[in-house]
Formats: structure tokens, sequence, C-alpha cells
């Protein structure tokens, strides 16, 4: 297999070769550029696997040279890590405009550097896969939140058959949501989730919010709630045990969370439930 090819576009001299001597020590085949307009024309011309670049830069700064790879049918879907050392939310929230699949801020370290270029690689080979493949879908539906006090299927996504029902179908995303899927059982948070989608934490907090207007931590607690309501409604487990099933070590704090949600304990939702199933 030959060896993939990263475009590094960094006006600093210094940290251009640093990126580039590490690029090469790790087998990859590196190419840098001084500014802006040189980086674009050399990302046409190379028809790199990925591009790493500045932002502030002084002829051509990255969010015009990403604008202007974006516009090219040959160099759209390259992906593109932008190094800041500024991550300010206006500055993400640009970036995800205009396509940007991650931030490194800088300084930062040669092992951050490699690990974002080889897990943003991989996530690139994982969706060409699953395009070959031809298992994408159209984009599906977000489920409609449980009005306050609402009740709702209690089986409404419990399990991984009806995953893409309850969660967005998005390229980006699928790490995100399948990571979800298997450890919402588990203590875990945006940072645990951002680790395993090749994200950075500010970066997903904007990504996530962007394409369903929601946050990671809401979609772990729905995911969450979903699994209580069908344990409630199917299984006769005390409430610390359906607390400890879904992620909650405090039980206290599952029916603090069941309430936000529900408008009711879980408790009184498990009797309304039984006693409308014993209706029908």
């Amino acid at each position: 297999m030959p060896a993939k090819t990263i475009l590094v576009i960094e006006d600093e001299v210094q940290t251009r070769n640093i990126f580039l001597r590490c690029l090469e020590f790790e087998g990859f085949q590196a190419v840098g550029a001084s500014d802006g307009t040189t980086g674009v024309a050399m990302a046409q011309q190379h028809q790199p696997d990925l591009v790493v670049c500045d932002i502030m830069m002084p002829d051509m700064d990255g969010y015009a040279v990403l604008s202007t790879l974006r516009k090219v049918p040959q160099t759209a879907g390259i992906p593109l890590i932008f190094l800041t050392a500024k991550v300010a939310m206006a500055d993400l929230r640009r970036g995800m405009d205009l396509g940007a699949d991650d931030y490194l801020t800088k300084p930062c370290t040669v092992e951050q550097f490699l690990a974002a270029i080889n897990t943003r690689l991989h996530r690139q080979e994982q969706l060409s896969a699953l395009l070959n493949a031809g298992k994408t879908s159209p984009p599906g539906q977000l489920n409609t939140p449980l009005p306050k006090g609402g009740r709702g299927d209690p089986t409404e996504a419990s399990g991984p058959e009806n995953q893409p029902d309850f969660f967005p179908t998005d390229p980006k995303l699928a790490p995100v949501f399948q990571f979800i899927e298997a450890h919402y059982q588990r203590p875990i948070g945006l940072n645990d989730v951002a680790q395993a989608a090749g994200y950075s934490p500010a970066y997903l907090t904007n990504l996530v919010q962007t394409h369903t207007g929601r946050t990671v931590k809401q979609w772990i607690i729905e995911r969450r709630m979903a699994q209580a309501r069908q344990l409630l409604a199917q299984t006769n487990q005390s409430i610390r045990t359906v607390a400890a099933t879904v992620g909650y070590g405090d039980a206290g704090y599952f029916t603090r969370q069941f309430r936000q949600c529900h408008g009711v304990s879980p408790q009184l939702w498990r009797q309304e439930s039984v006693t409308e199933i014993t209706k029908i």
C-alpha cells in the first residue's frame, strides 16, 4: 500500500519542518507549503490524503484555503485539520461551517499531532468503506423529544435494531453515536466520546450541536432514558438496579434526571405505564 500523503500548510518555518520530519519518520509522504496560496496549488498538484493548515497566515488565511479547496471537486473531499493558537467558539463555528474536520491547538506535541492525523485518516477509511459498500442511508429524522410528563413507547429505541431511528444518520457523527450506544451503560462523558470519535471536545461540542440541536450529554441522557423506560415497563427490577444498569451509580441522581425528562418519578412512571398496558 502506498504511503499516505500529508500536506502541511504552515508559515512558521521551524514548526513546519518539525511536522514534516516527524511525518516522514512515521512513514508518510510529507509535503509542505509556507503560505496559503502555495498550499492550495500543492493540494491540487499532489492530491494529498489529508491537509494540516494553520489559520493565521499573512497572504491567505486557513479559512480561505479551506473554502477554496471545498469549491473544487478534486480537493473537496480531502480532510483538513486546522492549526490554531486560539479556539474561540466563533472560530470553531466558522471552521465547521466551511467543512473543517478537526482543530489542533498550538503549541501541540508531536504525539498529539500524529494522533490527530492517524485518527482522521482512519475515520476517512471507515467512511469510504461504508460508501463503497453502499451502506449509507438517507439522513434520518430525529425523534421528537418526549413532552414533559409524556410517556411515549416504553420500548422506543431500546435495542441496536432500532438505532437508525433513535440517532440521526450522519457520517461525521456515526462514530459518536456508535460509541454512545456501546458505552452508555458506563459513566461516560464528553471527553470519552470525543477521544473515541477522534475529535477535540470543543470541536465535537459544536459539531453535534450544529447537526442535531442537542449536546453530547443530552444524547447520552436520552439513550439512557430510553433504556430505563423499557426496563421500568417490562421488568420488576428495583429503581436502584435500573439506575445502575443504564449508567447511574447514584440512584437518587437517576431519579432526579428521570423526573426532569419525564415530569414524574421512575416509580410513578412505572405505575402509570403498567396501568396503561393493562387497559389495552
